[in-house]
Order: structure tokens, then C-alpha cells, then sequence
């Protein structure tokens, strides 16, 4: 119990370091994310604001005239009026570092009086427009003029550029680029986070924030989805938070550092009260479970032992609690009454069984008397030459010897088959050429299992309620295949037929009332017991079925599956 409680305390230990520890990394998350989210919020806004005025801006009247002006009638007046244009535009706003417009023809104007170094090499590179072009006047979003426009001094800008198309012929007059100072990050990290936060662009140019974090972060890893990865810091581990700002180039992240002390505190708090708890639980569920659980098991156990012992099953007559264990007593005390039941009635049935055996062996002499007595009447009638009483004799031994068939209740196809034939052979000495048998038999089926004398009362039923009805000379076919594993067996006769009525009483057993035109009784339609017997045999009711037409004829298919 000692060690139980060790493991117990122990396992507990550790989860409770591992629950709490990820329940601090989830807080740490959380905070992260609302933190960023707000973040993105903020710069997203400041941007819309930028991305609105640069709107303004491309429809300037003044501006428009310049970059459509033919390259010979641009002066310093038409330049001066569009940038004091543009500059009365920007006095609602501080943030706008300046704005250059790009004619087609690479004459420019600029808004600031800040040196800048533009990238000439990059701005002859068709790929540098490409971004702001695909838009169609809307707005992209880089950084320093998506690599074209620097500023001396080495402070990072935003710029959104725009294509400014002319309104009546929409075709292009040049490009335009607003760039923000990076204060306006700046301002935005300072209100909501401090010197966790950092701006970076997606190139890796610091914007904003703590420098310091720069070093953790790899700009190409991240997307508009908010990723968080632990790292290891200078002093202690730090989670860093991280994702890109929709539509921007600009990547912001959190850093959260990950103490112990708060993990080691609460742990000992909810460990040591876990402790306790579980202790006094154990207790009460030891003291429960001996009561109720082991003694009555360990009780119930020997009673079955000693009944195992003794070779009796008796019924357990102890004092148990009225509960599981309870019920687990009255169910082997009924199962032993139920046992000792079933061997009563196994003795009764095995003294049957050994009586029917006996009189089995008495009656297995009167077939061979038959078949002796009929052999020495077939001598007789040869000896008078009535040969044909003697093939009539030989006939009918043949079809008892089949019919009987050594007492087998399942016998092969091909033996029922000689059976119909024996028995067909004989009625045709009665009834003369008013009957003819044909037989359509697959020999894949001859040697399928089947339960004995199926189509003899069949045929039978062909004959008397059938054919001899008629009175006219009528066929019988039998025909046999393998389908899909089930032999299939028809029997047709060109008899009376039979109504639906008759064949819906057939079908369902129905032997009380009269189902033969001429008012022949049920009894003797033999039809409806050899489907019972059908039924029994295969174990389901849908293995018969019957078609017929009044005065024309009557099919009976049997289906019967394999047997192993």
C-alpha cells in the first residue's frame, strides 16, 4: 500500500508540474495573441487611413496634369503646382514622410526635402511594378518603394503604391508611392506593448520595438496565422509569438518569458492537497471494497471451489450483500439449476434414444424380408413367363431399395432422381402412355446433397391432382441446375394447374380446408409437406416458389443451398 501511495504521489507530481506548466504556456499564448491581434488591428488602421488619402491623391487634378503633360512643356511651374497639390493634401496628417509621383517617361517629383537614394537599377526592373501594376490603381503595400526609394538617413518607410490611370482613356500615366515614417509603428508598439514587442518587414528590415528580439526571428517562417516557439534566451526561456500583418509586409512579434517560480508554487499547493485528498479516498475505498467487494468474492470463490471438489453442483447458500455479487450468486445458482435440469432431461432423452435404437434394429428385418419376398415372386413369374410381372417386381424392389436408402434422411440429387424414375416406371404399367417423364439434369448436380424424398410426392401430386385430372395424356419434366452455389430444381406438369388462391394456402401451410378442384382434401396434396420439409431443411421459408396457369400446367421450383 506504502509504494501504491508513493507511485501514486509521485505520478501525481508530475502531472501536476505538466498541467500547470501548460496551462502557463496557455495564458502566455493567449495574452500573446491579444496582444498582436491589437497590434494588427492598430497598424491595419493607421495603413487603411494612409491607403484612403493616396486615393485622394491619385485623382489630383494638378498631379494629373503633370504626368500627362507632353516631356517638352514640363517646367518648374507645372512640378511646383502639383507638389504643393499634394502637400495641402498631406497637412491633415504628420505621419507622411513623402510622396513621389512617377511619370512614364522617369521624370518624378517629390514631395520632401530629405536626400533619398533611389535605386535606378532597381527601378528599370520590370518585376519592381509588377505588384503595384496587377492591382489596377488599387493599393500595394511594400516597404521603402518596394526597394527603390531609400531614405539617406536609413529610416525604414511603408509605402503603398498606386498606378494612376487617366479617367477618359484609362490608360497609364505613372505611379505614385505614399511612404510612412516608421513612427507610426512606433507609436502603436509604445501604447500596447512595450519592449516585448518588434516590426520587422518580411526582407528582415527592422521597423520598430525591441531590437533586441530581431535575433529570434526568421521572417520567412511566418504567415497571417499567429505561430508561437519556445527559444532559449540569455537568461531564461522565452516564447515568441509571431504571424505577418494581413495584406502588409510587415511582421510583428511578442516575446514572453517563461519563469518557474510561479509553476513550483502552485504545483506544491495543488500536489499536497491532491495528497490528502487521494489518502482519504484510498481509505474509504479500501474499507468499502473489502466489505462489499473481496470477503463476498473470496466467499462465493470457495463455494464454487468446493462444488468443483465434490463433483455436485449445488446451490451456494452464504450470506452475500444484496449487490453485484449478489446477483452474480443467483446467476450461477440458476445456471446450476438450469445445468442440473438439462442433464435430467439428456438422461431422458439418451433412454429414448437407446429404446429407438432397439426397435431400429428389430424393424431393419422387414425390408429384407420385403426385398427376399419380392426377389422369389420375380423367379416365379419368369419361370411362367409373365416377364413382364417380373420386370414390374424388379422395378419395385429397386424403388424401395432407393426409397429406403439404409435409414439416410439426406441422400445425392442422382438418388432421388432414380427414385422418380422407379416410381414412374410403375405407374406407367397402371396408367398406360397417359404419362411421359422428361429429364433436364446438369451433371454438376447429381451429387448435391438433398433431403430424401422431396420430388416422389411431388410427382405424385403431378399425377393424381394433376395430369389424370386432365384426362388427357400429359408430361412430366424435371430439370436441375447450379446457381450461384443453390441447386435449383423445377417440376412442371401439363396438368389442371391450380388458382392463386390454392397456391397462397400452399404457402402457408394451410392443410384445413380443400385445395383440389372436385373437392379433394388437403390431406392428400402432398405438395404442402414436402415444402415444410424444404423449409425445415434450409433453415429459411423463401426456398420454394410455384407458377401456374389454370388449365395449362404447374412449375414447382425447389432452392436448396449447399450442405458442407
Amino acid at each position: 500500500m506504502g509504494l501504491i501511495v508513493v507511485v501514486m504521489a509521485v505520478s501525481f507530481f508530475i502531472a501536476v508540474l505538466y498541467l500547470v506548466r501548460q496551462e502557463r504556456l496557455k495564458t502566455i499564448n493567449n495574452e500573446a495573441e491579444r496582444t498582436l491581434n491589437a497590434l494588427e488591428d492598430g497598424i491595419s488602421g493607421e495603413i487603411e487611413k494612409y491607403k484612403e488619402l493616396s486615393r485622394l491623391m491619385m485623382i489630383d487634378e494638378d498631379l494629373v496634369e503633370y504626368l500627362k503633360a507632353d516631356a517638352s512643356d514640363v517646367d518648374a511651374v507645372l512640378r511646383n503646382k502639383a507638389r504643393y497639390s499634394i502637400l495641402a493634401t498631406l497637412n491633415i496628417t504628420t505621419m507622411v514622410d513623402s510622396v513621389f509621383a512617377f511619370r512614364n517617361d522617369g521624370l518624378y517629383i517629390n514631395t520632401s526635402r530629405d536626400i533619398y537614394d533611389l535605386n535606378l537599377a532597381r527601378m528599370e526592373d520590370p518585376e519592381w511594378l509588377e505588384d503595384i501594376s496587377e492591382r489596377m490603381g488599387g493599393a500595394a503595400y511594400s516597404i521603402n518603394g518596394n526597394g527603390a526609394i531609400i531614405k539617406r538617413n536609413g529610416t525604414p518607410l511603408v509605402s503603398i503604391g498606386r498606378t494612376i490611370y487617366d479617367i477618359q482613356s484609362q490608360e497609364k500615366l505613372g505611379t505614385m508611392f505614399l511612404n510612412i515614417l516608421d513612427t507610426s509603428i512606433a507609436r502603436k508598439i509604445d501604447v500596447i506593448g512595450g519592449k516585448n514587442l518588434i516590426a520587422i518587414s518580411e526582407d528582415g528590415l527592422f521597423l520598430s520595438g525591441n531590437r533586441d528580439l530581431q535575433q529570434y526571428l526568421n521572417p520567412s517562417e511566418y504567415t497571417e496565422e499567429i505561430k508561437h516557439e519556445m527559444i532559449r534566451g540569455r537568461v531564461s526561456k522565452l516564447m515568441i509569438s509571431a504571424c505577418r500583418v494581413k495584406n502588409t509586409p510587415i511582421i510583428i512579434a511578442y516575446a514572453s518569458e517563461i519563469g518557474t517560480e510561479f509553476v513550483m508554487f502552485e504545483a506544491v499547493k495543488v500536489l499536497t492537497a491532491i495528497i490528502f485528498t487521494f489518502l482519504f479516498i484510498l481509505i474509504l475505498a479500501g474499507t468499502y471494497l473489502t466489505k462489499n467487494v473481496t470477503t463476498p468474492i473470496t466467499e462465493l470463490t470457495k463455494a464454487m471451489h468446493h462444488n468443483k471438489e465434490t463433483g455436485r453442483l449445488e446451490q451456494i447458500d452464504i450470506a452475500i450483500p444484496d449487490n453485484e455479487i449478489g446477483l452474480l450468486k443467483d446467476s450461477y445458482n440458476g445456471m446450476v439449476e438450469r445445468v442440473n435440469s438439462l442433464f435430467s432431461k439428456l438422461l431422458e432423452n439418451e433412454q429414448t434414444i437407446r429404446r429407438a435404437e432397439m426397435r431400429v434394429l428389430h424393424e431393419q428385418i422387414k425390408p429384407h424380408f420385403l426385398y427376399n419376398s419380392l426377389e422369389t415372386i420375380g423367379y416365379l413369374a419368369m419361370d411362367a413367363g409373365a416377364d413382364n410381372v417380373h420386370s414390374a417386381l424388379e422395378t419395385l424392389g429397386s424403388f424401395y431399395r432407393n426409397f429406403l436408402s439404409k435409414g439416410d434422411r439426406e441422400i445425392p440429387f442422382e438418388r432421388e432422381i432414380n427414385i422418380v424414375k422407379d416410381y414412374l416406371s410403375l405407374q406407367k404399367l397402371r396408367y398406360g402412355d397417359i404419362i411421359e417423364d422428361e429429364y433436364d439434369i446438369e451433371e454438376e448436380t447429381k451429387s448435391f446433397i438433398i433431403p430424401k424424398l422431396i420430388l416422389q410426392p411431388i410427382v405424385e401430386n403431378s399425377i393424381y391432382h394433376g395430369i389424370r385430372l386432365t384426362g388427357e395424356k400429359g408430361t412430366i419434366t424435371i430439370k436441375s441446375r447450379i446457381i450461384v452455389d443453390d441447386l435449383h430444381i423445377w417440376v412442371r406438369d401439363t396438368g389442371v394447374g391450380m388458382t392463386e388462391e390454392q397456391i397462397e394456402k400452399v404457402m402457408a401451410g394451410d392443410t384445413g380446408e380443400e385445395l383440389e378442384p372436385g373437392g379433394v382434401p388437403s390431406e392428400s396434396f402432398g405438395l404442402w409437406g414436402t415444402v415444410e420439409r424444404i423449409r425445415y431443411f434450409c433453415g429459411k421459408r423463401d426456398v420454394v416458389r410455384i407458377r401456374s396457369e389454370v388449365g395449362e400446367y404447374t412449375e414447382i421450383e425447389f432452392i436448396i443451398p449447399r450442405r458442407e
